[in-house]
This record gives C-alpha cells, structure tokens and sequence, in this order.
C-alpha cells in the first residue's frame, strides 16, 4: 500500500498548493485557465480511448454503464453531498463546482493503464515503482486541477485512495481477470468518459458523468464473452 498512500498524499498535496494559487488568482484568469485544462482533458480522454481494440465492447459497456448509472442517479447522490460541501467552503463570489473538481479530477487520477497496472504490480510483487511515477504526475495535474476548479479536486485524494488501495488489496483475484486485452478496453471506456469531461469543462455540453462511471468496469465481464 505504500505506493497508494504516496500517491494520495501527492495529490492531497498538489491540490493544496493549487488551492492557494488559486486565492491570488484573478477570477478572469481562472476562467481561462479552466478553458485550456478543458482542451488539455479532451486529448488526454481521446488518445486514451485509441487503445481499445474491440468497438463493440465500447459500445455496450457504455450502454449498459450508462443504464445503470442513470438508475442508480449517481449524479444525483453526488451533487447531494457537493452542495452541502460547497455550502461549507464557498465563499460569496465563487463559481467553482465541488463535484466538476471531484469527477473531473477522479477520473483523470484513476482512468488507464497506469493506475490498473501499478496497482497489481504493487499488490502482487511489492513493486511500487510505476506507482511512484503516477504519483509525480498526479502531484502536477492536481495542482493545477485544483488552481482552476477548486476544493473539489482535494476531496479527488479519497477516490484515489479507495479506488488505487482495491485493486492492491485484492490484486490476487482480480489479477486473472485483468489481462492486457481487458485493461485497454477498460482504458478506452474510461478515456471516452474523460472526452466528456473535457466538453464539460469547455461548456459545450452538460452531461452527468458520474452516472456512466460503472460503464468503466463493464469490459471486465465483456471481454470474455467477445
């Protein structure tokens, strides 16, 4: 767990020194800020979904991901808790969105190759190398997250912490069932929900992202079948 709780604590901390950049920040320039990471998470969300392989496995695990989330209302259970957090943290004059900074940051934290692989590698063979490099990079991306899109992405650290901290605890039995062929389609799905973030950010649309987050695990079962 070593490289989980590293982890953690980069982001924890990268989100931290963002949010105090962002108290000497115009708001003027945090908008435009938020633009710019706004382009940056659609490359990122598309040259992730490139390594898929398998459409077909995009397309219901996005079908029935999205079913699920909708009945489910993540969204809905997600904006509940925000608005009591926001009340707490927002100050009169603020725009930022404790859910955007939370999803928006989760996602980009713990969707892909990395994340997945690191995580068994750190559970089944003790090696926390890719873990620690993830780390570094998350200490950047939160920082800069958190600059722009405010508290929410601090409260990114627990996610990363459940999510990272899962598949190390049980890294002996999801080992089988996350082969390489798995990851990347897992990635893919993932990658596309980032896309969407990124037009979120952008104003483009206005969809619920939290309510297709399980399609993310949707491959696992999937590719066994196709």
């Amino acid at each position: 767990m070593l490289g989980v709780i590293v982890n953690t604590l980069t982001v924890i901390i990268g989100s931290l020194l963002g949010l105090l950049l962002k108290r000497n920040i115009p708001e003027k320039i945090t908008g435009a800020v938020m633009k710019g990471l706004g382009l940056c998470t659609l490359y990122i969300g598309w040259t992730g979904s490139l390594k898929g392989e398998n459409t077909l496995i995009l397309i219901i695990s996005m079908a029935l991901g999205i079913a699920l989330g909708q009945a489910l209302d993540l969204d809905e259970k997600l904006n509940r808790l925000a608005m009591k957090l926001e009340n707490r943290f927002k100050k009169p004059g603020q725009t930022f969105s404790f859910a955007e900074g939370f999803i928006t940051a989760s996602l980009v934290f713990c969707v892909g190759a990395m994340t997945i692989v690191g995580s068994l590698q750190a559970g089944l063979l003790g090696d926390n190398e890719m873990l620690f490099t993830k780390a570094t990079l998350d200490f950047i991306s939160a920082l800069i997250f958190a600059s722009a899109l405010g508290i929410g992405v601090l409260g990114a650290a627990a996610f990363v912490f459940v999510f990272q901290g899962s598949i190390v605890m049980l890294a002996g039995v999801a080992a089988p069932f996350l082969s390489d062929y798995v990851i990347s389609e897992m990635t893919c799905v993932g990658s596309l929900l980032i896309f969407a973030i990124g037009l979120n950010l952008l104003g483009i649309t206005k969809l619920k992202v939290m309510n297709y987050l399980p399609a993310v695990f949707f491959p696992i079962i999937l590719c066994f079948f196709m």
